[in-house]
């Protein structure tokens, strides 16, 4: 049986994601990866030491699939920034062993979400009894946030034509649906899109009198683009 858990993040601290990076300006979407929250979930686990910097996303959200679970991208419902400036001094006398002639600072700028920014992103299973933590921690400094979730159990199911006002990531609807329409979120990873038109099997949600978000039914972690 597919159930969906709508779930709502609660900012406890600043999150900061290096989402653009504008000269001296670090600038944090406000949007959230649906890589980044399946690792702050637990779904997924990271080793504290890793010795080469190159990602894994292909070998650690390919067992969410054969769990039958996969989460989407978090929208923000309210959302403020704030902004910090960083500085520091030079640090060759620690690197290269030299002495430095002159201490000449670097500085830079970092607009972060600010705390009781909140966010809902879907965690859809098929056959699973998976539950969140209520607290999980995110963004690179390790930010504090709440989870509140609401689980609905078989939601009802069309075929046709539909929009997704919500973000999704590019890379898991291409493998089962043709986009024909939607805007762009520029970020790493992987951008996202956001009111994508397509076609094919959807999933409806409906809750407290909100309007009806509608999702694709068949979203699964992929990571081969079509040509």
């Amino acid at each position: 049986m597919t159930a969906i858990l709508q779930c709502d993040l609660e900012l406890h601290d600043s999150l900061y994601f290096a989402s653009r990076e504008i000269g001296r300006l670090y600038e944090t979407e406000r949007v959230i990866h649906n890589y980044a929250l399946c690792y702050a979930l637990g779904l997924v686990a990271s080793p504290y030491f890793i010795r080469q910097q190159t990602p894994t996303y292909r070998e650690d959200l390919a067992a969410l699939n054969e769990r039958g679970i996969y989460v989407t991208p978090a929208r923000a419902l309210a959302a403020d920034f704030v902004l910090n400036t960083w500085k520091y001094a030079s640090n060759n006398y620690h690197v290269k062993m030299e002495k430095a002639q002159t201490n000449t600072p670097g500085f830079g700028r970092v607009k972060e979400l600010a705390v009781e920014s909140r966010f809902r992103f879907y965690l859809i299973t098929h056959g699973g009894d998976y539950q969140p933590p209520r607290w999980i921690r995110l963004g690179k400094w390790m930010s504090k946030a709440q989870l509140s979730c609401v689980r609905i159990n078989a939601p009802p199911e069309r075929t046709g034509e539909f929009e997704v006002k919500h973000p999704l990531n590019p890379l898991d609807v291409f493998a089962a649906y043709t986009v024909t329409l939607c805007d762009l979120i520029n970020m790493p990873p992987v951008s996202l899109i956001t009111n994508a038109r397509m076609a094919g099997e959807y999933l409806v949600i409906s809750s407290n009198g909100q309007p009806e978000i509608c999702l694709p039914k068949n979203l699964t972690f992929s990571f081969e683009c079509k040509p």
